[in-house]
């Protein structure tokens, strides 16, 4: 990935509205194609098949269809892009704001996001039916682990197919990385060769306009709190609380309380070395300028501390951001919190109040995390999106995204992978 490229989205794409309507015959007549409320009742359906581009180049099409073709209430739709769509420019270089500002902890090649092949396709019940929305979410639930498993496993028979005829013409066992000129040796891992996302023709069709992300281990890949008591050297007594609130012994409040505790004392000198070496998560400045540009307001909410939320928006240019206060006397941290803390719940409300504030409707929000605690926010929005995230959470959410970065998102949300600019 050369520095300095310009990659390009659609604004303004009719690509999902289009291929709903190549189908209407296959709906009840009395349907509606503008009528997105009408839509949720039918359980049609968004496929996006995500492959990261280390993935030998296949015939996608023929492993879904192949799939479909043993579902006989299914057809498979392929979504082709709106040619009269305007494209907008994402900036990706990444070589004066992520890298160079993890200058002293990480490559400044860093990518600013993982290439990738999108599929995108429409699942269309042969025949005209309603389905109620619970069993809507079941069906694609249903889908997405049956797709999924078998793409999987097939993908991962091809991949394994492909290296060992490669490396026993080769003899090589490592391959290039095109965006750092290193030489890498792609994981064999199922889990990082496919992404399926299975989700309601509603998602693609409405226009979004607040996307909301969780700070650690999405937005960045660290964990402030870890960071901070590593470098106290009270790692073992934050993981031991840490602990027994995930064994329900202590709930989230008082965990944090007794966490913050024993930061007592920590000088903002340390705090300002710990800002230094956050390293942002791959796709994410990539992300977040392209939803900017495509006309999102943009909300970091974090169980974390502003401290260091205010410097990774600022890093990134996010809109807003929402976090826990760290008290800090005569330039030392105090130990005391300030209520109330952003737990779970607050951070569903800060959204809603979010929207509210800004006449966005629940339907047109956008939540992305990776935790428990941000399951009750994903579950307010429109479209909640795990990013490697826990297991729970990824079982939850409407799309997770495994074998990309943040990028993932946008392709969550019916977006086609990033192109150079001509």
């Amino acid at each position: 990935m050369p520095k300095n490229t310009p990659y390009s989205l659609p604004k303004d794409s009719k690509a999902w509205q289009q291929a709903v309507d190549s189908v209407a015959a296959l709906l009840p007549s009395s349907t509606s194609l503008s009528d997105f409320d009408a839509l949720q009742s039918l359980p049609v359906f968004a496929l996006i098949v995500v492959l990261p581009a280390h993935v030998p180049a296949l015939d996608i099409h023929n492993y879904v269809q192949s799939w479909v073709d043993e579902q006989p209430s299914w057809h498979l739709v392929t979504v082709a892009e709106d040619a009269e769509a305007n494209f907008i420019e994402v900036d990706v270089n990444v070589a004066t704001s992520d890298a160079a500002a993890n200058a002293q902890t990480q490559d400044t090649t860093q990518s600013a996001f993982v290439p990738a092949q999108v599929f995108r396709y429409l699942l269309v019940p042969a025949t005209d039916t309603l389905m109620h929305p619970a069993k809507k979410v079941a069906a694609a639930h249903i889908i997405d682990d049956q797709l999924t498993t078998r793409l999987r496993r097939d993908l991962a028979q091809h991949y394994t197919d492909n290296q060992s005829t490669d490396h026993q013409s080769t003899g090589n066992q490592s391959s290039e990385d095109e965006s750092t000129g290193n030489e890498v040796t792609p994981s064999l891992d199922s889990e990082n060769l496919v992404d399926c996302h299975i989700l309601s023709i509603g998602h693609m069709l409405r226009t979004h306009k607040l996307a909301c992300f969780d700070m650690d281990s999405t937005l960045i890949e660290q964990e402030v709190i870890v960071e901070l008591a590593k470098t106290a050297g009270i790692g073992a007594e934050v993981e031991a609380i840490t602990e027994a609130a995930m064994r329900g012994e202590i709930d989230f409040d008082e965990s944090f309380a007794r966490r913050v505790a024993l930061l007592e004392g920590i000088p903002t000198t340390v705090l300002d070395e710990i800002c230094a070496r956050l390293k942002i998560s791959t796709g994410a400045h990539t992300t977040i300028t392209a939803l900017k540009a495509l006309g999102y307001h943009t909300l970091l909410v974090s169980g974390g501390f502003t401290y260091f939320a205010d410097y990774i928006a600022e890093r990134l240019g996010i809109d807003e951001v929402h976090a826990n206060f760290l008290d800090i006397e005569e330039g030392e941290v105090t130990g005391h919190i300030q209520l109330p803390i952003v737990n779970g719940d607050k951070k569903a409300a800060i959204v809603q109040q979010t929207a509210e504030r800004l006449g966005i409707e629940m339907t047109q929000v956008v939540c992305v995390g990776d935790g428990a605690n941000d399951l009750p926010m994903m579950a307010l929005a429109d479209l909640g999106v795990a990013y490697h995230a826990k297991p729970i959470v990824q079982a939850r959410a409407d799309a997770a995204v495994n074998v990309t970065g943040l990028e993932g998102v946008l392709y969550a949300l019916g977006y086609p992978e990033l192109s150079p600019v001509s």
